[in-house]
């Protein structure tokens, strides 16, 4: 009765179901996997939120399928403000409800049935089902860990074949923050090149960088600039503004000119087809995407001081250790491998009431792998990990 692409085990991995049982209980979980900024405390500026949902132009209907020009026209400026400024082309957006509509259109526009997008992995877990509901297949490729991650660029082209369309990087990565770097980034347009390939590139996370990167590894800006290759390039407020609710993404076109043509023509009747961005929201967005002004800056002092906690407790201890990232809002614990990442956040759950990610969720290639969320109330943060040491020094 229901499509194959629908064929999933619906059944709960023992690690939620445990997690299920702890809320029910109603003991307090020090959740060091808190990831919804309008939950963690920070302060938003209401007047100004609420204020530009009220615009009485959102009542007249203005069917635009790549988006009102003033709301586009903002999105240009938010590239424009960054440091090295990035021309954006109001004609090369596309807006979308958030970036997941932004990957079904770009799966639409670039494969067919059984087609094939590389994808870095350790990466976000949503990506496997936003594929399969398109009938296309995700091929792994390695992000490599050596004093700091990169591009297994062997395994990539040994994963190229005949029906591979695009390569898919987030930039920084989730969870491992690593960004492309500036030579990464020409081997990539290389390839894609040579095999006619188009680049994906989610940069929701592009704004938080809080590590310089190594002098070896020179950082390639926003992917939105790139034109040695068909490139798109996914963000929204979700990150950008903190605003996960007010589900804006876009997509930036940009690459070979005749490409790039081609490419917003078919998108623009992808995009005419669902019409699914609501006009109150394209009016607002130029006062939602200003909450960059404010919001960013409230997270990236969470997220310091909570990289300050965490260094500070992992100084005093042999066990456990950070991997180096450069950006993002997670960490990546490397812990003793004696047990599954699964049993050890369970464990964790069960013994310290404390809530963390196992590795696998992000398809590490092996066991030994936490995930944390810097987002989380430095309090419990700091209790969180005390908690988390204190559990793997007694085992």
């Amino acid at each position: 009765m229901f499509s194959k692409r629908t064929n999933w085990n619906l059944e709960q991995n023992a690690y939620t179901r445990a997690l299920g049982r702890h809320r029910k209980s109603g003991r307090h979980i020090l959740d060091l996997t808190a990831s919804n900024p309008t939950e963690c405390g920070f302060q938003y500026d209401q007047a100004a939120i609420l204020g530009s949902l009220r615009d009485p132009t959102a009542l007249r209907y203005e069917p635009e399928p790549k988006g009102l020009p003033h709301a586009r026209a903002a999105v240009a400026a938010y590239y424009d403000q960054m440091r090295p400024a990035v021309r954006v082309d109001p004609e090369r957006l596309i807006l979308t409800t958030g970036t997941s509509e932004a990957y079904s259109f770009l799966f639409r526009l670039l494969c067919e049935p059984g087609d094939e997008v590389l994808i870095a992995h350790p990466s976000y877990p949503l990506f496997e089902f936003l594929a399969t509901i398109h009938d296309v297949k995700l091929r792994p490729i390695s992000l490599v860990y050596d004093h700091g991650w990169q591009i297994d660029f062997h395994t990539l082209r040994n994963a190229i074949g005949s029906r591979s369309r695009a390569i898919l990087l987030v930039h920084p990565n989730n969870p491992t923050g690593h960004f492309v770097a500036q030579h990464e980034a020409a081997e990539l347009n290389a390839l894609c090149k040579q095999h006619e390939l188009a680049l994906v590139i989610d940069e929701v996370f592009l704004d938080y960088s809080w590590r310089p990167a190594p002098q070896s590894r020179v950082r390639h800006a926003s992917f939105a600039s790139n034109v040695d290759a068909l490139t798109f390039a996914l963000s929204g407020l979700s990150k950008i503004s903190a605003l996960p609710q007010m589900k804006i993404g876009w997509i930036a076109a940009n690459g070979p000119d005749a490409s790039v043509r081609d490419a917003i023509a078919r998108l623009e009747i992808i995009a005419d087809t669902y019409l699914s961005l609501s006009a109150p929201m394209q009016h607002a967005l130029p006062t939602l995407l200003d909450q960059w002004r404010t919001m960013q800056p409230q997270i990236m002092a969470r997220v310091e001081e909570n990289l300050r906690q965490l260094d500070e407790q992992l100084s005093r201890q042999k066990l456990v250790s950070r991997l180096a990232a450069e950006g993002g809002w997670y960490a990546v614990l490397r812990v003793p491998a004696v047990r599954s990442d699964e049993e050890l956040a369970i464990r964790l759950l069960d013994q310290r009431s404390v809530s963390v990610h196992p590795g696998h969720f992000y398809d590490f290639s092996s066991e030994g792998h936490l995930v944390v969320s810097l987002l989380a109330p430095t309090d419990d943060f700091k209790a969180g990990i005390a908690a988390l040491l204190e559990c793997l020094a007694a085992s």
